[in-house]
């Protein structure tokens, strides 16, 4: 697949897909711009060419179909232009009026215009091919830049690709999470450690088994690994379990014995008598938690033998916390996990962090930097972890 490192694009009208899909607060400001910084490489690469560009994002889940004033990208399409230094065209006039066709008809060279919320459309979220032919005619070639929304196969995301067979591109955004994820899951340099947390098997399950047959080591933390440790015979207090899975749980590890998957469970506990950060706390054995209590953190046993782990590792996914790491009482497992994945990463490990809790924490502590590779969309890593094919991705490189 061509970079658009290799092509210039002046005198073109470029379709440009970003994940624009920001937190705001009750005034309509946006209170973090992370997913519009990520895409100002892409944009950049455009304006200096001289290209025309056409903007499509979505933002919130609007129900009704239409323009609904409480989703509107007005507040984006304001803060985009402090970003890129220069006026950015918007209308909340929808397709099919006329007024973003003009407005796209009369764009000049190194033009910027925003289209409003994709998703006004409901045939958008459908995949719908007459929605995606009529935002291709307003452009001459296509550049997704979403991975954030890679794994919808939506109009704007995957079904428009197929009206530019030969001027469809990744923008610089998606081409780096591919090309990491693909080193991530194809080749990988062994020893390869994947760190698998959250509060449910049940979220992880595709995770889990498709990793299986990638590593070397399995390291299940978070809430999840209560699960398996009552499969084992554990006591595990008020600790959250799904009861359901714990046969699923004795599958898992059955089946990575029987692979050579060394998986690991840690072996204490940071326990609460209440969930709140002026709970009273001990540290117990894990399968030894005290009816009343429950566990909300990796021990500083578990973190010793986990960071062992992780610095002999060559390849290292963590996805998912090791606690309850918003409440800062039981912060400490992973914030420790994320200093030793940011040390292997200092030896030459290749370590890629994705999940929204993950990707947090690492961002919390200002480490993000000193990861390998930071995933910006949750759920698209988690599809393409669990060997799901990825729509947005797929419709550019076929």
């Amino acid at each position: 697949m061509k970079s658009i490192n290799d092509i210039n694009f002046k005198g073109r009208k470029v379709l440009l897909r970003v994940d624009f899909n920001v937190p705001v607060d009750d005034n309509k400001h946006i209170t973090d711009d992370t997913r519009m910084v990520e895409s100002l490489p892409t944009i950049k690469k455009l304006m200096n060419d001289g290209a025309a560009i056409i903007i499509m994002a979505h933002f919130g889940r609007p129900k009704k179909g239409g323009f609904e004033p409480e989703f509107t990208l007005e507040p984006v399409a304001k803060h985009l232009e402090e970003l890129i230094g220069r006026p950015v065209k918007f209308t909340q006039e929808l397709l099919g009026s006329g007024v973003p066709e003009k407005m796209a008809a009369d764009l000049k060279d190194g033009d910027v215009m925003l289209l409003e919320n994709i998703r006004f459309y409901p045939e958008e979220t459908k995949g719908g091919e007459e929605l995606a032919r009529q935002l291709a005619a307003l452009g001459n070639c296509y550049i997704n830049d979403a991975f954030g929304a890679a794994h919808r196969e939506h109009s704007s995301t995957a079904v428009i690709a197929k009206f530019f067979p030969n001027d469809k591109y990744f923008g610089f955004l998606m081409e780096n999470e591919v090309r990491n994820l693909e080193k991530l899951m194809q080749n990988p340099p062994r020893p390869f450690t994947a760190i698998i947390g959250g509060s449910k098997v049940s979220s992880k399950i595709g995770i889990l088994e498709n990793l299986i047959d990638k590593v070397d080591n399995m390291i299940i933390i978070g809430g999840m690994r209560y699960t398996f440790t009552k499969a084992l015979g554990g006591k595990i207090g008020n600790s959250i379990c799904e009861d359901d899975k714990l046969d699923l749980a004795r599958d898992l590890m059955r089946r990575m014995d029987e692979k050579g998957v060394k998986y690991y469970l840690p072996v204490d506990s940071v326990i609460g008598d209440k969930f709140g950060n002026d709970a009273n706390t001990q540290i117990v054995p894990s399968g030894e938690v005290p009816d009343g209590w429950e566990s909300m953190d990796c021990g500083p046993e578990s973190c010793k033998a986990i960071r062992d782990i992780v610095m002999n590792s060559k390849t290292i996914l963590w996805n998912g916390p090791a606690g309850v790491f918003e409440l800062s009482t039981f912060a400490k497992g992973t914030h420790e996990i994320a200093n030793y994945v940011a040390e292997a990463c200092k030896q030459g490990a290749f370590a890629a962090v994705g999940g929204g809790d993950s990707v947090a924490a690492v961002k919390q502590m200002g480490i993000a930097d000193k990861m390998s590779y930071v995933s910006t969309g949750g759920g698209a890593m988690l599809e393409y972890l669990e060997g799901k094919v990825l729509p947005g991705i797929k419709a550019i490189q076929d």
